[in-house]
């Protein structure tokens, strides 16, 4: 079992590389369908595997294809990782893709639509209130002249 330092270490370490092979190595044109970008790495406690966070940017149709081409890509990644690094057993690589920036940017937009709702009834009842105020003067006015 490695230490907790050592799995960040070679975690980080992973990134970095797979980060470099996919920016300059791998020539398959389904992962640059999409921009692919490496979120984080999750390495187990005995360095056995390694399990990789991609975010994609594009439709859901050029999503698909970069997984594709992902998956079809990893024996390759993992003999690079085996090589760059110099492990004694190569993790196993599973690339997943991470959708919390898609979730996050729906909820932003969520938030944002209500805040303009919001605003929007606000504006909606201060002007009715204007108007009831205005009402308002103006039967004071009678009742003050009528005294």
């Amino acid at each position: 079992m490695a230490t907790e330092r050592r799995v960040a270490r070679v975690a980080e370490q992973i990134k970095r590389e797979v980060s470099q092979i996919l920016l300059s190595e791998i020539k398959d044109a389904r992962v640059g369908a999409g921009m692919v970008s490496i979120v984080d790495v999750e390495v187990s406690s005995d360095l056995q595997n390694a399990r990789i966070f991609v975010s994609i940017y594009g439709d859901e149709a050029a999503q698909r294809q970069a997984m594709e081409g992902l998956v079809a890509a990893t024996p390759f990644v993992r003999r690079e990782i085996g090589q760059r690094l110099g492990l004694r057993r190569v993790p196993t690589v599973v690339f997943l893709q991470d959708r919390s920036l898609e979730r996050g940017s729906r909820v932003l937009a969520l938030l944002n639509q209500l805040k303009r709702e919001a605003e929007a009834r606000q504006q909606g009842s201060s002007s009715k209130d204007q108007e009831t105020v205005e009402e308002g003067d103006g039967g004071e006015a009678e009742e003050l002249g009528g005294q």
